[in-house]
């Protein structure tokens, strides 16, 4: 080690005896590459799919569209496709179109103080295309031919290699079609961040939920690929009640309240629909739009929270829809990428002045109230709301109301039209009975004549009082077929046409429904449908008589002897003392039980054993009595009779089970060929019962059983194995303009 000696001590050293580092130099700014600064752009303006829906539904309505169709896959990150019938795009404004700030919306940086549309900046398919492959179908109404484009990265790109980039004719619609694929697919660490596609699908049904309230006079769908039945679906003529019923549900619907508020100082208008306090949930709903654009905002969702704690219990929420139009120089909507947020002048005043609109109409429920009347002309469907004020009152004394003027519909697209009319009363409905049935004694009075539907049967009314059931058996069964509810189905059902018997052996009917055909099990719908009917009209039923009434031990014993065949011919003998001694034992019980049947299930049986009446579930609908044998059998072992919750559902299947049409067999061929003559020797001739009851079920498919099905049917899951769809209008259009 060097040690200074003591005369160096304090002394400078040399300069060339000290080690300087050189400062470090400042790296060199460089300009991001074009590919970069685009993918940063779109990762801002596109966070998931519901953000590029968002930006595509904006364009298409801005296009004119009165039609959008939506199909996902996978959450919208496999495909995200919207077709609507806009006026299109120009075959040559597609080599631009999804080039950065391309925009036909806006010229000038001043126009955005005056901006009056959903999109304006030319981001968002630029943005698309360079996180997702892109394709774009397009017509106006002066080509002769729709033009298809592909793009990667801003610009047109070829669809296979080798080929040309150019846009290429093809066969399509009036409109534009966009087609999003793979979405982030060259953004991995995105495209990982979401956790499921049924999360993602549900937001879709958000954002397409909210434009199909808001945007009157056009047509949503939205669906998920390979799904027969959509998820959302409102028709372009439905006012705004009906398309939050539609997507929100009929709770929702039938408690809103509607207000309007507006001040020309501050220069706005609001108008919208609200829940009143007969209705609250745990979170809650707002479908806030500023100047038609659906935006978020704390601020009032705070306020108007607070609006609603003195009318809700603690912990409720309310629904709102909210329409506010603020004139455009006081909106500055250029604040957010994906234009979820905007900022207005005077935002405190306006919003209070909405909270006390809101209040004001709150306040007035206990002093009004709304009914749903339903008109009873045959052929009518229209539900009119009748206010009824206790503070307004005519001279008369009765409620002063005001009819609403319909709205004019707008005629439907070829594809959409519905060819069928369900009001049309078709002529056989009004004929008399066919002279193989009985006809009524001409000299007896009669006060319900007969008709085609009732097959000349005699009904009489009685002054029995309804009884009122409040058996929380029956309350937890009611329950139980609500949650099983499928809402599609039962949708499905309310709005369909009768087409058609199909097959009597299978039991297959043809509906219509909207655009669509269907093939449906009408067995497995009478069966739901009759225990439905059991459960609503339970402890009151209609009868009917049986005149002269047959022994009830007779009929069991008729259905043993049938079983025990049934059971030798499959597993040989073994069974004859049980099936011998059931009838006896089934008898016994149910006499011992006759006034609880009676009393809940109109089965009326003598003491000495005679089977008087049994329920009538339809009016204008009559079993098979051929399985009131085998169905009286069954309620022996195959009802349990220990509890009551139970006893009833398993009886009331049974008696839907009894109440399902059976199935009939094969009418024997009657077509003989041009140079044949008609065999008369070992030729099969039908029971005439048979030919009977197939005259019968045609008729009272058509005229009782499924117009019930369409009023009181709650179609439920299990079901549906028993629904085919098999054609679709638009399916067919569609095959056709391949063509």
């Amino acid at each position: 080690m060097e040690v200074d000696s003591p005369d160096n001590q304090g002394s400078k050293r040399p300069v060339d005896d000290v080690e300087v580092s050189e400062p470090p130099k400042p790296k060199r700014i460089k300009a991001l590459d074009p590919n970069v600064v685009n993918k940063i752009a779109a990762g801002e303006i596109i966070v998931a799919p519901m953000h590029a829906l968002k930006e595509l539904i904006e364009n298409a309505v801005d296009a004119g569209s009165t039609s959008l169709e939506v199909l996902v896959k996978d959450g919208g990150l496999k495909l995200l496709q919207i077709t609507d019938n806009g006026h299109g795009i120009d075959r040559e404004d597609l080599p631009i179109l999804c080039e950065r700030f391309t925009t036909s919306k806006l010229k000038e940086f001043e126009d955005l103080s005056s901006i009056g549309t959903y999109g304006f900046r030319g981001e968002a398919l630029a943005s698309i295309s360079h996180i997702a492959h892109l394709t774009v179908t397009t017509k106006t109404a002066g080509s002769s031919c729709a033009w298809r484009a592909h793009y990667g990265e801003g610009k047109l790109v070829p669809a296979k290699p080798g080929q040309n980039a150019a846009p290429k004719a093809t066969a399509g619609r009036g409109g534009t079609q966009i087609t999003v694929e793979d979405l982030f697919y060259n953004v991995p660490s995105r495209r990982r961040a979401f956790r499921s596609s049924s999360e993602e699908y549900a937001k879709i049904l958000d954002v397409v939920g909210r434009y199909a309230v808001h945007c009157s006079g056009v047509a949503f769908s939205c669906r998920k690929h390979g799904d027969s039945g959509v998820s959302i679906s409102t028709p372009s003529a439905a006012n705004t009640v009906d398309r939050i019923r539609q997507i929100h549900g009929s709770a929702v619907a039938n408690e809103l309240v509607e207000f309007e508020s507006s001040d020309e100082k501050l220069g706005f208008r609001a108008s919208g629909l609200t829940t009143n306090a007969n209705y609250h949930v745990k979170k809650t709903t707002i479908l806030l739009f500023i100047n038609h654009r659906a935006v978020e905002s704390t601020t009032v969702k705070r306020a108007i929270e607070q609006t609603y704690a003195t009318f809700l219990p603690k912990g409720g929420h309310p629904f709102i829809y909210l329409d506010l139009e603020i004139e455009a120089h006081r909106v500055d909507v250029n604040v957010h990428p994906t234009k979820r947020e905007v900022n207005f002048l005077n935002e405190d005043e306006i919003i209070e002045m909405v909270c006390s609109e809101i209040r004001t109409k709150l306040s007035q429920v206990d002093s009004s109230r709304t009914f749903l009347t339903q008109s009873l002309l045959p052929g009518v469907q229209t539900i009119e709301t009748i206010q009824h004020d206790q503070t307004a009152k005519s001279p008369a004394g009765k409620a002063a109301t005001t009819p609403k003027t319909p709205a004019t519909a707008k005629r439907p697209y070829e594809n959409n039209l519905i060819r069928t009319d369900s009001k049309v009363r078709k002529i056989t409905s009004m004929l008399a009975p066919s002279p193989s049935q009985p006809h009524p004694d001409p000299n007896t009075p009669s006060r319900n004549p007969p008709s085609i539907l009732d097959d000349g049967l005699q009904y009489e009314t009685t002054d029995r009082q309804p009884l009122k059931i409040a058996l929380t058996s029956i309350k937890a069964l009611r329950s139980a077929v609500r949650s099983s509810m499928h809402n599609t189905l039962t949708e499905m059902f309310a709005t369909h046409t009768y087409v058609g018997l199909v097959d009597e052996r299978r039991r297959l009917a043809a509906i219509q429904s909207g655009v669509k055909l269907y093939l449906v099990d009408y067995g497995l719908a009478c069966n739901e449908f009759f225990y439905q009917v059991g459960l609503t009209d339970f402890g009151n039923f209609g009868v009917i008589r049986l005149d002269p009434p047959p022994k009830l031990i007779d009929l069991l014993n008729i259905a043993a002897e049938t079983e025990q065949q049934e059971y030798t011919n499959n597993n040989g003998e073994g069974a004859e003392d049980v099936f011998s001694r059931a009838p006896e034992v089934v008898s016994q019980s149910l006499i011992e039980r006759r006034e609880m049947l009676n009393e809940y299930f109109s089965i009326q049986i003598s003491e000495d054993g005679d089977l008087l009446t049994i329920p009538l579930l339809l009016k204008g609908y009559t079993p098979s009595l051929a399985k009131l044998p085998r169905f009286l059998l069954r309620l022996g072992p195959y009802v349990d009779w220990s509890g009551e919750e139970e006893c009833f559902r398993t009886f009331l299947r049974e008696l839907a089970a009894f109440y399902t049409p059976e199935q009939l067999p094969v009418p024997p061929s009657e077509s003989v060929g041009i140079d044949e003559e008609p065999k008369e020797s070992n030729e099969e001739v039908e029971d005439p019962f048979i030919i009977t009851r197939r005259t019968q079920m045609v008729r009272m498919l058509e005229y009782t059983v499924f117009p019930a099905l369409r009023t009181r049917l709650v179609a439920t899951s299990r079901m549906l194995r028993g629904v085919v769809e098999v054609a679709d209008l638009k399916g067919l259009y569609r095959v056709f303009e391949r063509c």
